[in-house]
């Protein structure tokens, strides 16, 4: 964790200080601990509070800052109400403390509990500390899934007016076009994902962006689950299939579920908890939709490091891997998937 320039500010911990006494009493102490810094969307800010009774609580603010063309993700309000919603059905989530106002002088966004572990990637597919816990990854996976599945549309009623849950091939499509940059391989992706367009189905809440990087793990497991922005209304095996885009098994290539796990455990653990049959055939075609649509995201942040400002050397290098995507999904288009 490095220091960075909101928690530099003396006037941004006093306005954060002044946010955390209105909920914590007057007299509650504030102290900055530090800034993620490989964050990309959201501004993330670590902080204890000491409150008027003495306790002291560890929590983390996130705030949107993003502004650029075709913003995919949800407002952080939204944020906050899935947030809510898991914790009280019992998932292994931060807890939801406050939300910001505009009396806090912060912009958007919410504080939440400080969850302790491990959210590196490589360290959880490789750490001899995460060892006795890995085999049992994929599975839980399946397991988490099922639950959000489980939500239910009328709790995430909200979720209706998502680009991703009217038509989440159109909204890749419309974000793809607004960056005006040839990517032939992108439009050759689209236009195999429109011509083998899953039909029918049943509709559920998704997470949207489950995968390897977006949990938190200890040596018990999952313990927190983590980045809602890109929740959605959509077909249940969408988020399967994200979970296995090779993207997100970070060189482990033989382990298609986050570079930890085999699709049987994912899918029969998901299928156990979820009493849906998990068709094979759709998976890997999500896992397609999910090259292109991870694809399209890095082509936006690199945009935004030339374009927009948004000056970046983690923004630069996903201008960069849209090409190593791309090759990924020409392979996967042609049979040869990476596994």
């Amino acid at each position: 964790m490095t220091a960075s320039k909101a928690l530099d500010e003396p006037a941004f911990v006093e306005r954060l200080a002044r946010a955390s006494r209105r909920r914590f009493g007057t007299r509650a102490d504030v102290v900055p601990v530090g800034e993620p810094s490989m964050g990309g969307i959201n501004h993330t800010a670590i902080f204890e509070v000491t409150e008027t009774n003495g306790v002291a609580r560890r929590l983390v603010l996130r705030r949107e800052t993003y502004e650029g063309v075709g913003n995919p993700f949800l407002p952080s309000h939204k944020q906050y109400q899935l947030l809510e919603l898991a914790h009280a059905r019992g998932l292994p989530v931060p807890e939801p403390v406050f939300e910001l106002d505009s009396a806090d002088d912060l912009g958007r966004g919410f504080v939440m509990g400080f969850v302790e572990g491990e959210t590196l990637p490589r360290r959880i597919n490789s750490d001899p500390q995460f060892d006795a816990i890995r085999p049992g990854l994929a599975a839980r996976c399946g397991e988490l899934l099922a639950a959000i599945h489980d939500f239910g549309l009328g709790a995430t009623g909200f979720l209706a007016d998502v680009p991703d849950t009217a038509d989440p091939l159109a909204a890749q499509r419309e974000r793809l076009d607004l960056y005006r940059e040839p990517h032939p391989a992108l439009e050759l992706g689209l236009r195999w994902l429109e011509l083998n367009r899953p039909i029918g189905g049943e509709t559920v809440s998704l997470h949207g962006d489950f995968r390897n990087g977006n949990f938190i793990v200890n040596e018990t497991g999952i313990v927190a689950i983590l980045d809602w922005e890109c929740s959605h209304h959509g077909r249940p095996l969408e988020d399967l299939g994200w979970l296995c885009v090779p993207s997100w098994r970070f060189g482990n290539l033989a382990r298609p579920v986050g570079g930890f796990g085999a699709r049987k455990d994912l899918y029969a653990a998901y299928e156990a908890a979820s009493g849906r049959k998990v068709d094979d055939d759709e998976v890997r075609y999500w896992e397609i939709f999910g090259m292109v649509r991870w694809a399209i995201l890095n082509v936006m942040q690199g945009f935004g490091h030339v374009h927009e400002g948004r000056r970046s050397m983690v923004w630069a290098a996903c201008g960069r891997n849209v090409a190593m995507v791309e090759h990924e999904l020409m392979q996967a288009l042609s049979g040869r998937a990476p596994e």
